[in-house]
């Protein structure tokens, strides 16, 4: 359920990517906000400007998010983004314990207004294999 204050911080999220267009990056914002609607982190996406894929603000959000906050904090913390998270961005939030995602745009929207936006190939993916290999550093790690 979106309440008035997740418009609100949603509504900042999009101004950020707004904002984004003028500095000539892509127009995707994203803010992490506490559990009482404290903006803690903002970001835009600066793919082209840093020449680097995986500048999508949501997975420096996700990043700072998980050197900043403690586990409890970030499990409270809601991330607002101007639209849907994609795959990379998503297992990042996952992994860095954000409570929750608001976004404005899903992906079928996105990929509407600009076709682009899904031309994804796929990889092909082969294994798993060499399992006593692999498990040796794994267990050497987790045991230690």
């Amino acid at each position: 359920m979106i309440t008035p204050a997740d418009e609100r911080l949603l509504r900042r999220a999009i101004e950020i990517a707004a904002h984004a267009v003028t500095l000539g990056d892509a127009p995707y914002g994203s803010l992490l906000a506490g559990p009482d609607g404290t903006v803690l982190a903002e970001a835009h996406n600066t793919v082209r400007r840093d020449d680097d894929i995986t500048a999508h603000p949501e997975l420096k959000l996700a990043r700072w998010a998980a050197r900043e906050l403690d586990p409890d904090t970030a499990a409270d913390t809601t991330m607002y983004t101007s639209c849907e998270p994609c795959g990379m961005c998503a297992g990042a939030i996952v992994r860095s314990g954000l409570g929750r995602v608001v976004h404005a745009l899903s992906t079928a929207q996105l990929i509407a207004l600009n076709p682009g936006s899904g031309a994804r190939p796929t990889v092909r993916q082969d294994g798993p294999a060499l399992f006593d290999a692999a498990r040796a550093p794994i267990e050497a790690y987790y045991r230690a």
